[in-house]
């Protein structure tokens, strides 16, 4: 599916786990539904959110291909692929390019990190052998590293690299980021608590965690912000800032899993390490939904 003029909304999708850890298909099919039902303007699997990190890479391509099966052709499916070694990324990519994705995420090598040139022959050795558009994605805070000025400058020359998901939190990077924007070159908030000031320095949009529970609420902030409405868009921002704060009150994905399981979309279960909230987050939470009329 051609994903050159996307915006909007890009929910980073849980992936949902039974009581055995497996996944859970009846709930996943659900989970596909309700965000088309509700507007979402493309679905990435197999992000931080879909605890991909403790999946196998048959359960990868499984995931993978049970969405963009179940979506056929209504929304962009875009998978992450990223990995600290280059070859399992270039590997994972081509799998998943294989199996109908639309589009990859590649996050900066985590962990070994590399120099500069490291890092930038990380994405371009995938870039050069995949035939699908390609998001550049830094997020420091996961990975101990981030992509400089000098390297965006150069990686978006590549005729893969089509966006980059800016998640450091940092609005002088996202600023830096502005000036290499383009109609070939995107920007998507990786924070949801930055979608309006992202969208104000010319960005596309949101890949979103907030989306798993309230997709049509992203969605609209996004395409009212696209109709010149500001204001509305920053007050749905603004209005919805305690619920933001509260699904990343601990570490993503717990909070948003627990979240929508109190919504009854799926279990609240996970894979080691990542253990249940803390009671105190989880009324925070509670309480956070009710106040935007998630939970009745």
């Amino acid at each position: 599916m051609d994903m050159s003029n996307l915006t909007g909304s890009i929910v980073a999708l849980v992936t949902p786990f039974k009581e055995d850890k497996s996944v859970d298909w009846e709930a996943l099919d659900r989970l596909v539904n309700f965000h088309l039902e509700n507007d979402t303007d493309a679905i990435l699997v197999l992000g931080t959110t879909g605890e991909s990190s403790t999946m196998t890479d048959r359960e990868d391509f499984e995931v993978a291909k049970f969405v963009i099966d179940h979506v056929a052709g209504r929304v962009p499916v875009i998978g992450g692929s990223g990995s600290n070694s280059t070859a399992e990324s270039l590997n994972k990519s081509l799998g998943l390019v294989e199996r109908g994705i639309d589009g990859l995420l590649l996050i900066t090598p985590y962990y070994n990190k590399s120099n500069e040139e490291g890092i930038y022959r990380h994405f371009t050795s995938v870039m050069d052998q995949v035939s699908v558009p390609c998001i550049l994605y830094n997020v420091p805070g996961r990975t101990g590293c981030s992509i400089s000025e000098r390297n965006l400058a150069r990686l978006r020359e590549h005729p893969n690299a089509w966006a980059i998901k800016e998640a450091s939190g940092n609005i002088a990077y996202a600023t830096m980021c502005a000036q290499y924007l383009g109609d070939d070159f995107k920007m998507f908030s990786g924070n949801d608590d930055m979608i309006v000031p992202v969208l104000s320095l010319g960005g596309s949009g949101v890949i979103s965690v907030w989306a798993n529970v309230a997709p049509k609420t992203v969605h609209d902030l996004c395409a009212t912000w696209e109709q010149g409405d500001v204001k509305a868009a920053l007050k749905m921002q603004i209005d919805n800032l305690e619920l933001v704060h509260s699904l990343f009150c601990e570490v993503n994905p717990i909070p948003v899993k627990a979240a929508m399981a109190k919504m009854g979309l799926i279990s609240p279960v996970y894979r080691q390490p990542l253990w249940p909230m803390e009671s105190a987050n989880e009324a925070r939470l509670e309480m956070a939904m009710r106040e935007v009329g998630l939970l009745g």
